[in-house]
């Protein structure tokens, strides 16, 4: 590999880095570092599944995350069932650092505000262990679309996600959240690497926009902050412009802010392709209720009367036959948009209810249950990427590397084991699912979404 740098940023960096400058460029000509994240969600540390997996990819720890491994890039984990079964999400080593130093609890109130594609959300919520509220934003409605599918299958039942610019979100639920992430958008320095187009678009007008884009979105972030929260602003390339300059500005803007710890990740000193973080903690006391600045805003297409209660009774009535084992998050709503149900947790404080999402565009607008059709329930893939293989009535189990996992995911159905009774039921793989299917005279009817089914041979 050798990746073509311009000239400006070359000399930008001997500047910034003097007598480590060599070593920096030098990293261009090596092989970049991949990696992974287990999922706390659906695999703990002493499950003799975690090893299995390390085995297979050749895992060695990443240091800065517990739960973050490098794997050899010949394994190919991306295409492994246990993807689908989101036991893992495949992420950048660097890109670890920020959810790590957000250090979210469980039971809080959290908000990703530059979400998309998912990695540092997905990161969030295992570390939440589906208790509090996370809302992850994503202003492009393309890559929201994207951050809702790997929501989904990171199995989060406790995450909210919007398509909204910053500024709307800190109009309607300002200091409402205990912990806020922004990943800024960025000039993306530290995707040279594995990004030939981030090399082509980079220039000092470039650095400059982002750092006027990022100061743009900050005092957003600052204002949607309890006091005594805790706010990480992190990006993904090198300049001090767009780092430690952005963050001083912030700072001198926000005298209420303090800056709590700075890091910086190089790709010739960690096995990865850089980051920096800067942890901000906001003065005061930190309240555990929220009071809206205004009337909340009338109108949407969603449902909170009669339909979304029939809805949501039909749903119980599917869960006690098919998911005796799985119970909704407590406190929580449910919304019904046309034919489908989702649950919207609302733990004690949290100001996202039905009323403030009105007008709103919602990829997720919390747990999707299913589809209403013609008076009977349909559960959603959401509903099995949230739960585990144990908690089903029915359930057919098969190996990872078996055909019938194989035939499964390409969408085909499957033979019915002997004894299997007539109904809804997961397809898993050590335990964990797949997605549905219904069985019927002696065939698993494969449900497995066809965005999702791998192709034919």
């Amino acid at each position: 590999m050798n990746t073509v740098l311009p000239d400006a940023y070359v000399e930008r960096m001997r500047r910034q880095l003097g007598g480590e400058a060599d070593d920096f460029l030098a990293s261009y000509r090596r092989p970049r570092t991949f990696g992974l994240r287990l999922n706390p969600l659906k695999i703990g540390p002493a499950d003799p599944l975690a090893a299995r997996i390390a085995a297979a990819f050749k895992l060695k720890p990443v240091p800065w995350c517990g739960t973050g491994f490098t794997y050899d890039e010949r394994t190919r984990p991306g295409r492994h069932p246990w993807h689908a079964a989101g036991l893992y999400y495949i992420q950048e080593p660097s890109a670890m650092i920020a959810a790590e130093l957000l250090d979210a609890r469980p039971g809080e109130l959290v908000l990703d505000l530059a979400a998309a594609p998912g990695g540092k959300t997905t990161q969030i919520g295992g570390r939440m262990g589906g208790r509090g509220l996370l809302v992850a934003n994503e202003i492009h409605p393309g890559r929201a679309k994207i951050l809702a599918e790997n929501v989904e299958r990171a199995g989060l039942a406790n995450a909210v996600v919007t398509n909204a610019e910053p500024d709307e979100l800190a109009a309607r639920w300002p200091e409402a959240f205990d912990r806020v992430l922004l990943d800024a958008p960025c000039s993306g320095e530290g995707m040279f690497r594995k990004d030939p187009d981030a090399v082509r678009e980079w220039s000092p007008e470039a650095v400059a926009m982002c750092a006027r884009r990022q100061r743009d979105i900050l005092p957003c972030a600052a204002r949607l902050l309890k006091p005594g929260g805790r706010l990480v602003y992190s990006t993904c390339t090198f300049n001090r412009e767009e780092n430690e300059e952005t963050v001083g500005w912030f700072l001198r803007t926000f005298p209420e802010f303090r800056l709590v710890r700075e890091e910086r990740l190089w790709p010739h000193r960690d096995e990865g392709e850089g980051h920096y973080a800067a942890v901000l903690e906001k003065e005061g006391e930190r309240t555990e209720r929220w009071r809206s600045p205004s009337p909340p805003a009338k109108g949407g297409k969603r449902e909170r009367g009669g339909g979304a209660a029939e809805a949501l009774a039909l749903y119980r009535e599917f869960a006690a036959e098919a998911l005796p084992g799985f119970e909704l998050p407590p406190a929580g709503e449910p919304l019904l948009f046309g034919e489908s149900l989702f649950w919207l947790p609302r733990p004690e404080g949290s100001p996202v209810g039905a009323a403030s999402l009105a007008r709103l565009r919602l990829p997720r607008p919390g747990l999707h249950l299913g589809d209403v059709r013609k008076g009977r329930f349909e559960p959603a893939h959401a509903l099995a990427m949230a739960v585990s293989g144990s908690m089903a009535a029915r359930r057919r189990e098969a190996a990872p590397d078996s055909p019938e996992t194989a035939a499964y995911l390409r969408g085909e159905s499957l033979p019915a084991p002997d004894g299997l009774a007539r109904g809804w039921g997961l397809a898993t793989v050590d335990g964990c699912p797949l997605g549905w299917f219904k069985a019927s005279d002696g065939v698993c009817k494969n449900r497995l979404p066809k965005g999702l089914r791998s192709p034919s041979a």
